[in-house]
């Protein structure tokens, strides 16, 4: 009877050792959800960077701007890098997360694009504009045509406005609001659209050549390394900034980017 209790303690502290072990290597691995331009090129850039500083990065792609953080929240990955200040702020808001910044990258300017016409001068009465249709980047989208001179908006709507904030709208615009991923494939059905970087660059628009008017560098739309509150200070997560940080991702940016349609903040 003893020999058994003592086989079977053994085993319990074998097994016990065995899931420390593996919870230890387990956390050396580092599982990053982004969109696939530029977030997901500039993470697979600093895969070996981060394995020289001891992790395994593991980068996971998303099409579209609600399942990473839902996926971050719920603990399926330890981070997201997709996503702008101002975004992150709504979607804690309106969906209960638990989400904070822990660094900011690069800034991509949003800008409008059009198939139809070359100057904001060629767009016509009752023309039809395209927009994101989640609250952020729908503001952002107003704010922009906004400094275009294209409309005025209630200045208490801030970057959450939406159509019905519309003060004066001398051209009277048509908006057609339209999820932001789709917003590439919809350019050639309407006579212009705002599109974000992210979506734009892999449909080959550069903000620079191709917008007819394009968001300041000096924009607050910040895209940022998210993670849940309280693992801002995680060690893999330090590794992850300052890997994106490097001179690798700048020389990276300049060259792939050359037209400013990446802007980075360090």
């Amino acid at each position: 009877m003893r020999k058994m209790i003592a086989v079977l303690a053994v085993l319990i502290l074998a097994g016990a050792l065995l899931f420390a072990g593996g919870k230890k290597e387990d956390s050396k691995v580092l599982k990053v959800g982004a969109t696939p331009e530029p977030h997901a090129s500039m993470l697979n850039l600093i895969v070996d960077d981060m394995s020289r500083a001891g992790y395994t990065l593991e980068v996971i792609e998303f099409t579209d701007y609600v399942t990473p953080n839902r996926a971050l929240e719920d603990g399926q990955i330890d981070a997201n890098f997709f996503q702008h200040i101002p975004y992150l702020e709504d979607q804690n808001k309106e969906m209960g997360y638990h989400l904070v910044n822990a660094g900011g990258i690069h800034i991509e300017p949003i800008a409008l694009y059009s198939k139809k016409i070359a100057s904001l001068s060629e767009l016509s009465d009752g023309a039809s504009v395209a927009i994101p249709n989640d609250p952020t980047n729908e503001g952002r989208a107003l704010l922009l045509l906004q400094s275009a001179g294209l409309i005025k908006l209630d200045a208490a709507a801030g970057i959450t406005a939406t159509p019905l904030d519309i003060t004066d709208n001398p051209k009277n615009l048509k908006f057609n609001e339209i999820e932001a991923a789709s917003l590439p494939r919809v350019l050639s059905d309407v006579d212009a659209a705002v599109i974000n970087g992210n979506y734009a660059i892999p449909a080959g628009l550069s903000a620079k050549k191709d917008g007819l008017f394009v968001e300041g560098a000096d924009s607050p739309y910040v895209n940022i390394i998210t993670v849940k509150a309280g693992n801002e200070n995680d060690p893999r997560i330090k590794a992850l900034v300052n890997a994106l940080k490097s001179d690798e991702i700048k020389n990276y940016v300049n060259e792939t980017y050359p037209n400013g349609e990446v802007v980075l903040v360090f």
